[in-house]
């Protein structure tokens, strides 16, 4: 990988493309109640857009990650811009709400899958040393936008109502496409190829080529259905699936929770807004920070999740908006560095042969939290008859899921020393040594 160059183009590509896809699925509540009122609909009907959306988002993945293998991150994000634009432009003319359903729901979703997982792999691709700060800056596209896309996307239906506004945005969805002709794929690190062929020699042809397979940004050509029997990959997916059974349950009970506190309306979007720029600087500072390698990239994600379970154990204790605001930010900032980096953490579990075919497993199987975790949340409230409830749910789960990712360490931890134990075997059962060594002379 270049770690740089040409590399920082494709990063501020997939940044646009964070915010184009991620940003506009999570400010796409302002039309909910547009929608609702144009269809004269129930809320639980009219919610099954964003639900499809999110679903379809999920089940894409390894169909987005297995089309990269095969053809190029390039072509693969350029038809998820398309399939954007056809989502919105189609929900524009709003025929009826099974209609909503198959555009800025199927279509919609299918085309931020194809766009955001094809983004954020090809960044990992072009970075190695510096890929914790790549993926930072890309993912804090969706901070960046998120924090603009509410007031403007307002404006927008108040001006030109929700149909407007749906093709509005997804004219602007069409820049995907654009992003997408930016993100250039990566040549083999050796070529031509006959000439590495040539260079190697009976003796180094082993190493040579194990080191041809680390460098090569691309060695597999089919996607590698496989994984699911690495017991790495099989440990980090159990910790993604139970801090997604957190991590959507504090954005359903802030709100309720603010106004349970007696918070105004107008306090609590302010607290969103402020919100959404903390979590920006906890995705670039901890970026930073990995980029030192200082700290292991895992040890780093374990510290996050402890940090992020404990905000969540403290945010119930606030009684007024300073308070809300002041453990809401922690928990947002913790937040943004995990999200910084656990794909990093993804690329050195599986290596980055494997890492499209693991990345688009891994948000296919991690979604079955994000569907569980809101419904269970909802249930321990009603049980208890209080938001706080939920929030000491995420708590615990976020714990749980620290557990596994300490299991995963040491698991490496003990494979690493057993790896290092036989390379010394092997060397010290070399025959006849000094033969080798007249050899030379």
């Amino acid at each position: 990988p270049p770690d740089g160059g040409y590399g920082w183009v494709v990063v501020v590509s997939a940044f646009i493309v964070m915010g184009l896809t991620a940003a506009v699925l999570k400010t796409f509540g302002l039309f909910f109640v547009e929608i609702q009122q144009h269809f004269d609909e129930l809320a639980s009907i009219t919610s099954w857009i964003t639900s499809i959306t999110i679903a379809i988002f999920h089940l894409g993945a390894p169909v987005a990650s297995s089309l990269c293998v095969k053809y190029t991150h390039r072509a693969v994000v350029i038809t998820g811009g398309l399939l954007a634009f056809s989502g919105m432009a189609l929900g524009f003319l709003g025929l009826n709400m099974v209609w909503m359903y198959a555009t800025t729901g199927f279509l919609q979703g299918l085309g931020i899958s194809f766009s955001w997982i094809p983004a954020i792999s090809i960044v990992s691709h072009y970075f190695s040393k510096k890929r914790a700060l790549a993926n930072a800056i890309a993912s804090a596209g969706e901070c960046a936008f998120a924090f603009t896309f509410g007031p403007f996307f307002q404006w927008l239906i108040g001006q030109y109502g929700w149909k407007g506004a749906l093709l509005i945005i997804g004219g602007m969805q069409l820049n995907i496409c654009v992003c997408g002709a930016l993100m250039r794929p990566l040549k083999s690190s050796c070529l031509p190829e006959t000439s590495c062929s040539e260079a190697e020699t009976p003796s180094s042809s082993g190493s040579s080529r194990r080191d041809k397979e680390d460098k090569s940004p691309i060695t597999h050509k089919t996607f590698n259905w496989m994984l699911v029997r690495r017991l790495e990959f099989v440990l980090y997916t159990i910790f993604g699936i139970l801090a997604a059974m957190s991590f959507f349950v504090p954005p359903l009970f802030l709100v309720p929770l603010s106004y349970s506190l007696g918070v105004d309306e107008s306090w609590t979007a302010s607290l969103l807004s402020i919100l959404a720029m903390v979590d920006f600087a906890g995705r670039l500072l901890c970026g930073w920070y990995a980029n030192l390698h200082v700290t292991k990239t895992i040890h780093l994600l374990t510290m996050t999740i402890t940090l992020i379970s404990t905000s969540l154990m403290l945010l119930p204790l606030a009684n007024n908006y300073l308070s809300l605001s002041i453990f809401t930010g922690f928990y947002l900032f913790f937040f943004g560095t995990t999200v910084a980096i656990h794909i990093t953490v993804l690329a050195d579990v599986v290596g980055m042969s494997d890492f499209d075919s693991a990345l688009g497993l891994f948000m296919l199987i991690r979604s079955t939290g994000g569907f569980v975790g809101p419904p269970l949340a909802g249930l321990i409230v009603d049980m208890a008859g209080d938001y706080r409830a939920g929030f000491y749910m995420a708590g615990a789960t976020l714990i749980l899921s620290g557990v596994f990712l300490v299991i995963l360490d040491q698991f490496q931890q003990r494979k690493e020393k057993g790896n290092q134990t036989n390379t010394k075997s092997e060397k010290s059962t070399l025959p006849y040594p000094s033969l080798h060594f007249l050899k030379l002379q």
